[in-house]
This record gives C-alpha cells, structure tokens and sequence, in this order.
C-alpha cells in the first residue's frame, strides 16, 4: 500500500470520532486503532493504588514547579522532518553501509535521508525541502513512532 495513502488513512483516523479502520486491498491488510489496549488494564499487585482514609491528613501537600528547561533538549532551528510512520529507523541502506546523510552535508527535496522498517517493509523517506542537515535527532536502530522529529534541515 502507498505511503501517502497510509499517512492520509492515519490523518482522517486522527481527525475523526472513530477508534478504529480496517481496510483490505487484495492481499494487503491495514488496520489503523486510536487509543491504544484493547481491553481493560491489568495491574501487577504491587502497582494496585488502594484508598487512603482522610484521617491525619492536613490538606494537599504543595507541589513543587518542574524545571521546563532540564525536561527536553531545544531541537536546532530550522524544518523538522517528522516520521510518517511507526517503525525502526535505520541511517545507512544495509549493516556497514554508509549513512545516506551525515550533518553538515547539503541535500535537495527528494534525497533519500534514511529507511524506517514497518512491517518488514523497507521506506525510503525523502527530504520535502533543500537545505543542510542541522541535525539528526535518532540514533541507528531505534524505534520512532508516527511523527517522532527524526531530521533538522537548514
């Protein structure tokens, strides 16, 4: 099935009020669910939250402020190429194989920027813009979910 058509299937899910899509095309199967489980979620015993009496208690304890700066690293400025699926993302064609790009290095829209493997399908994502790799935001091997940053383009 064609990525754009997956990528636009995921969108109208998203966009929807429906949780989940099937759709069969000859031999091919999609099945697109917004929600996540199934059914109900089972808790081991030692992750069970039992209710506490109100006895003794002076009142909600103050919470403290999280530090915004330390939770994220700033991404580099400049077009963010986003995952259009989930998958395992992979830098080079094969195993030993040279990175298709590496920082610094100038590409045009259409280059190759890296594979991401979904359902032992190879797919080649493409730059949608020209300009210098600023950075690479995942490491060789690692899972990327849909919309995941994975490119920044100067």
């Amino acid at each position: 099935m064609d990525l754009r058509k997956l990528k636009k299937l995921i969108d109208l899910v998203q966009e929807s009020g429906i949780t989940d899509l099937e759709i069969t095309e000859g031999e091919e199967k999609v099945r697109i669910s917004k929600g996540g489980m199934a059914g109900p979620m089972m808790m081991p015993p030692s992750m069970q939250f039992y209710p506490v009496p109100a006895q003794g208690l002076a009142g909600p304890a103050p919470i403290a402020p999280a530090p915004a700066a330390e939770a994220a690293p700033a991404e580099p400025e400049g077009h963010v190429v986003r995952s259009p699926m989930v998958g395992t993302f992979y830098r080079s064609p094969s195993p030993g194989a040279k990175s298709f790009v590496e920082i610094g290095q100038s590409v045009t829209a259409g280059s190759t920027l890296c594979i991401i493997e979904a359902m032992k399908l190879l797919n080649e994502i493409e730059a949608d813009q020209s300009g210098v790799i600023k950075a690479v935001l995942v490491e060789n091997g690692q899972p990327v979910e849909y919309g995941e940053p994975l490119f920044v383009i100067g």
